[in-house]
């Protein structure tokens, strides 16, 4: 097996709504961000998978090792040499990978957010940053797209959050900011035991409110001229708002007990439309 097909292996089984965005690019981007999402899907794995947290960090200290053999020219895992020709073509920042995993350390080391302060460092390392070497794949031409990047990756990691919070909960994670959930009068042990309530609709709908802010914020920060090379970015974010609208739709505390999701075929005519629109 190739490290490229070891890539879009990774990928595919993940049915990430992201692998959907990667369909219509020519094959050297399509490899290129497809060996990306499986670096982040690999670390992320890590943070969610591996219960014994001394093994957790041995396997992050070992990533941070490889993305310095990388940027060395001599890595060892599939994924990382996947990365190597985009990473010397596209000069891809090695900052930006070990900020990556840094986020995946932040997961290891707490489960609550005092203030959603301290949520947008966590959300600009596991998403923002995926955010700016996704732009730099697709190319773009004016400096002001970094920061639709940045702008468009925190409103889709909102989104998950938003998406997950049953899912998180159970697992004894709350990422939506303590000081937010007091304000709303909702309690952790209500988030951890998907306690529905007006109070907690109020609340989900006020994460909701947030990430679609991000989104128009986003969507106005990219300049016309780099429109059509971010494509695949539209794309997602086609999907991911479809999502968010799904979650308000009916109740919003679904996601309390459930997991909201689209259906691949919908996923695939939003990512289609998305490209003929732009």
């Amino acid at each position: 097996m190739s490290p490229q097909e070891y890539c879009q292996n990774k990928a595919a089984a993940s049915g990430s709504s992201f692998y959907y965005s990667f369909l219509f690019l020519p094959k050297a981007k399509r490899e290129a961000i497809t060996a990306l999402y499986a670096f982040c899907r690999e670390v992320d794995d890590i943070a969610d998978d591996v219960q014994d947290v001394n093994v957790a960090q041995t396997k992050l200290n070992w990533w941070r090792s490889e993305i310095i053999n990388l940027f060395e020219g001599k890595p060892q895992h599939p994924v990382t040499m996947a990365l190597q020709s985009p990473v010397r073509e596209l000069k891809l920042k090695q900052q930006h990978f070990l900020e990556i995993i840094n986020g995946m350390q932040m997961d290891l080391e707490q489960n609550r957010y005092r203030d959603f302060e301290e949520l947008e460092l966590y959300c600009y390392r596991v998403a923002s940053v995926v955010g700016l070497l996704s732009a730099s794949i697709f190319g773009y031409s004016n400096p002001q797209t970094l920061q639709y990047a940045l702008d468009l990756g925190m409103a889709f990691q909102l989104t998950n959050i938003t998406r997950d919070v049953g899912e998180d909960g159970r697992r004894g994670r709350i990422y939506l900011p303590l000081d937010e959930i007091s304000r709303f009068g909702v309690s952790e042990q209500d988030i951890l035991q998907g306690k529905a309530s007006d109070n907690m609709r109020q609340l989900l709908e006020f994460q909701v409110e947030r990430a679609e802010r991000y989104y128009e914020k986003a969507l106005a920060e990219l300049p016309l001229e780099d429109r059509k090379q971010q494509r695949t970015g539209l794309i997602m974010a086609s999907i991911y708002r479809t999502l968010l609208k799904e979650i308000k739709r009916d109740d919003i505390q679904v996601v309390l007990n459930a997991r909201v999701s689209l259906t691949p075929i919908r996923k695939l005519w939003l990512a289609w439309l998305t490209w003929i629109r732009n």
